[in-house]
């Protein structure tokens, strides 16, 4: 028996849960969200797609009742707001900070052994949050970012290549954003062979500046955060810890002297199993690698010290 707890019944935490449940991941999955109704609704809808679909998880909506949350695997944390016109970055994080803290905690008092999957935002920065507010094992705290970032990067690649997206290979490191992301075009591959052998320059280009700015493209076309790609991006992410995967997946982790950093959440290439991140890949990046990846690093601790600034922690 495994049981999941999505907190925040919004597009992107109501798709994480759809999924963990037509694909089986969890037993149980408790979605639950600070509006009256909202959770309870969204559990419902997806309920009477079970005899449809033929999934045999059992989701459960509630409005802010952590004690049904009791005794999670895997709590994933999506509540915050997103930034609104005239918000500055500092009141983004404060907000969101307060609301990921007490998230957190409200968490691991019913569920003291869950792995916790952050994807608010700033995510990078919400990551560093909950471990410094939690004091969590490292291994127990995962920001996802990296997963959803990667999704993106083969569906570029794919569509550049015009080949079957599942044929693909591809990922992305760095910080969860626009600026700070980094698509590891030398790794990627058609098949096992690798695609900078099979596009132009120029064209690899292309495929790395569309998967940056990816987010931003999808809230321009819809006019809000995309949701499919995430939740399931979310989905993938707690299957390969519920079930004991061991995965490589890319996510926000905490360094402390891996890629010469330390003390900072950033996006890396991590073996994902039934103790959350069970290890970290070291690639031997190149000198521009390198540059993009220090320059990643930078702009994420700015950012995170903000946290520090507004005594959040």
């Amino acid at each position: 028996m495994s049981k999941v707890t999505v907190v925040g019944a919004g597009n992107v935490g109501a798709t994480a849960a759809n999924v963990l449940a037509v694909k089986n991941i969890a037993s149980e999955v408790v979605l639950i969200d600070i509006k009256e109704g909202v959770a309870e609704g969204k559990a419902m809808d997806i309920m009477q797609t079970a005899q449809l679909l033929g999934f045999n998880t059992v989701v459960k909506g509630v409005t802010n009742d952590y004690t049904q949350t009791a005794n999670s695997d895997v709590c994933v944390i999506t509540s915050g707001i997103p930034r609104k016109p005239g918000m500055t970055r500092e009141e983004l994080i404060g907000v969101n900070a307060g609301i990921v803290k007490s998230v957190a905690e409200q968490l691991l008092k019913y569920s003291p052994n869950a792995i916790i999957i952050v994807v608010s935002n700033p995510m990078d920065t919400m990551a560093y949050l909950t471990l410094k507010a939690t004091g969590l094992p490292k291994n127990r705290v995962i920001g996802m970012g990296g997963q959803l970032d990667s999704s993106r990067f083969k569906y570029f690649l794919s569509q550049k290549l015009k080949c079957n997206a599942n044929e693909v290979d591809g990922f992305v490191i760095g910080g969860h954003g626009d600026t700070t992301m980094i698509p590891m075009a030398r790794f990627a591959s058609y098949k096992g062979i690798p695609v900078n052998t099979l596009l132009e320059e120029g064209e690899m280009d292309e495929i790395v500046h569309n998967t940056m700015v990816g987010g931003a493209t999808l809230t321009g076309l819809l006019g809000t955060s995309a949701w499919m790609a995430p939740g399931a991006s979310v989905a993938t992410l707690v299957d390969s810890i519920i079930n004991n995967q061991m995965r490589m997946i890319p996510c926000s982790a905490y360094l402390e002297g891996e890629y010469g950093c330390n003390d900072i959440f950033i996006g890396v290439p991590c073996l994902i199993g039934k103790n959350g991140i069970e290890g970290i890949l070291e690639l031997e990046l190149n000198d521009k690698e390198k540059e993009l990846f220090a320059a990643s690093y930078a702009a994420v601790a700015k950012t995170t010290s903000i946290l520090k600034e507004i005594n959040a922690i």
